[in-house]
């Protein structure tokens, strides 16, 4: 019989310290210490890697995270909604806002700012963000899957950190499956009225499932859920294989039925997620536990 370990804090420790007293704590703790050991495993390990990323997570601040991991070649497959890499290309020539969530937001709207929660958004970065899609854009009449058009997107950019810029200098695909529904969708099809773009989203399954059949073990990392977890564990269903690590961090509950709060164990019932595979689902806001479980688990590695 194990017992609960008593967490005994101490000045200047490290993080996988406390993550490894976490392995025998109760409840979100020890969720979380197993997530750094699955996420050990598939970053030390010959793991094909997806990370799915939703959720307003680049204007919160976890944008050089992501970039950082794409150049470090721990990321292999990203799929994000098309609002964070929206504003991954604002925050390489501007800067999001520490704002206030009790602010009086038709007092915002006249001094031109958006808010996310206690983030805001400058009316100018958008007009900014306009001009620099209408002048990047790909003027190309034959089709192409919305990854080559993020991938051509990436070359444009000037910011190392930037995330399309990372993928695109390091060979990492990126699929948005739902990029219309975003501010990139809105500059292509302003575009699309004077010149030519045929942009096939269709052609993105396939191009994720080839990925996948060629994959002998992969890991996912879902960060909130949403369009980005689905597409990724879809286009796994279709062939013969299935994840064989999987982290999920999320706020999500699944009683009501919604994806993002789905578990991971439902997804074996789909063939999605293997029946033997390490997985765990982290409740909590991935502002917090992702850059916790990323830090606990380099530091991890490179003491290796």
């Amino acid at each position: 019989m194990d017992y609960i370990n008593q967490i005994k804090l101490e000045a200047g420790m490290e993080i996988d310290e406390l993550v490894r007293m976490m392995e025998r704590c109760g409840f979100g703790a020890r969720r979380l210490a197993e997530a750094v050991n699955i996420y050990e495993e598939m970053l030390s390990e010959d793991y094909t890697r997806v990370f799915t990323l939703a959720g307003a997570m680049i204007p919160a601040g976890m944008r050089n995270i992501i970039s950082s991991l794409i150049r470090e070649g721990r990321i292999d497959v990203l799929v994000s909604t098309g609002a964070n890499l929206v504003h991954d290309v604002i925050e390489g020539y501007s800067h999001h806002i520490l704002g206030d969530p009790d602010a009086h937001d038709t007092d915002l709207r006249d001094e031109g700012l958006s808010r996310i929660f206690d983030v805001y958004v400058e009316d100018g970065d958008f007009a900014s963000f306009e001009e620099i899609l209408q002048n990047s854009l790909p003027e190309k009449t034959d089709p192409m899957t919305g990854r080559e058009f993020l991938r051509i997107l990436g070359s444009k950019i000037d910011d190392e950190k930037s995330i399309l810029r990372s993928a695109y200098d390091c060979g990492v695909p990126i699929f948005c499956p739902a990029l219309s529904d975003s501010m990139i969708g809105l500059q292509a099809w302003l575009y699309k009225q004077t010149r030519g773009l045929t942009v096939d989203a269709f052609g993105d399954v396939g191009e994720l499932v080839d990925i996948f059949y060629g994959a002998e073990r992969s890991g996912i990392v879902i960060i909130g859920g949403g369009v980005p977890k689905n597409f990724a564990l879809q286009a796994m269903l279709v062939t013969p294989n299935s994840f064989d690590l999987a982290i999920q961090l999320t706020t999500d509950r699944p009683e009501a039925g919604g994806l993002s709060g789905a578990s991971l164990s439902e997804a074996v019932s789909w063939g999605k997620i293997g029946a033997e595979a390490r997985k765990v689902t982290v409740y909590g806001d991935a502002t917090i536990t992702l850059p916790l479980m990323v830090a606990a688990t380099l530091t991890r590695l490179d003491k290796k």
